[in-house]
């Protein structure tokens, strides 16, 4: 069966080609399953109930996040109320949430979805070296078929938490770092990997932002607004093909959807006059 994994979902303009792409991309590539990390789809921070409603709406059966993911105020009661939107497994006990899920639907083998985050560079965390395997072994006890989502900064952690995981998961795919690594490749244990998905969203930015107030910020190190940049938006992630009845996979290749032109009006005939109302 067919996953397909989107990455960071940024703003507006990522929620949008979520919207106008995904439906078509369910159809054409025949997906059992759609997950995306969302930890950027409320202004570039954070997420929103109304958000995930979005991503949900458009074709999205699990969300993941990251670091970002308490920039908005509603969040622990996002996470609370829906057990498909996740934050990191490794955040210490008692903090609101989950950071895995199962979801199954009528003619696939169950999905499982966990999310953990890097620590090299990145908020200091539980190890998650040490606290995934148990519960990737707890989650094989129900399906063979699990993906996680490694939101870390460092491409040597990532790769190494993965080789760790190899035979044990379906698929790594790294998130965090907004840009596209060209590695994706299946390790002999048969597990997935890509070190980032990239972002989806704004491709003429600074990772998703305006370029000139990253750049006024380098050049005075002085506090700057960053808004959510609005050109060449793509969709960006990747799919994996997986056995269902062993978890491995068997393929995994790197998507890149444009957001579709809107088509112009037509323009008026020379001699046209306008009609009542216009």
């Amino acid at each position: 069966m067919r996953v397909l994994f989107i990455g960071d979902v940024v703003g507006r303009p990522g929620r949008q080609v979520v919207q106008a792409v995904l439906p078509r991309l369910r159809a054409e590539l025949a997906l059992a399953y759609v997950v995306a990390n969302g930890e950027n789809s409320a202004g570039g921070a954070g997420i929103t109930a109304k958000t995930a409603a979005e991503l949900f709406e458009a074709g999205v059966d699990v969300i993941t996040t990251g670091d970002h993911v308490w920039d908005q105020k509603e969040t622990d009661k996002l996470l609370e109320e829906n057990p498909r939107v996740l934050r990191p497994l490794n955040y210490p006990p008692g903090v609101p949430g989950r950071g895995s899920c199962l979801v199954h639907k009528e003619g696939c083998a169950p999905l499982a979805v966990v999310n953990a985050q890097g620590r090299t560079f990145m908020p200091a965390l539980e190890n998650p070296f040490l606290v995934v395997p148990p519960e990737v072994d707890r989650l094989r006890r129900e399906t063979p078929v699990i993906l996680v989502d490694f939101h870390a900064e460092a491409t040597s952690e990532k790769i190494a938490f993965a080789r760790m995981l190899d035979g044990r998961v379906s698929a790594v795919i790294g998130t965090h770092t907004h840009v596209p690594t060209a590695d994706e490749q299946i390790f002999p244990g048969g597990t997935a990997y890509l070190t980032d998905a990239g972002f989806t969203g704004p491709q003429a930015s600074v990772l998703g932002r305006e370029i000139a107030p990253v750049i006024r910020r380098f050049l005075t190190q002085c506090p700057q607004r960053f808004e959510v940049a609005r050109d060449r938006i793509m969709l960006l992630g990747v799919w994996i093909d997986i056995d269902p009845a062993s978890g491995r996979a068997l393929a995994i290749q790197r998507v890149a959807v444009p957001m579709p032109e809107t088509p112009a009006a037509p323009a008026s005939p020379p001699d046209s006059l306008p009609t009542a109302g216009e």
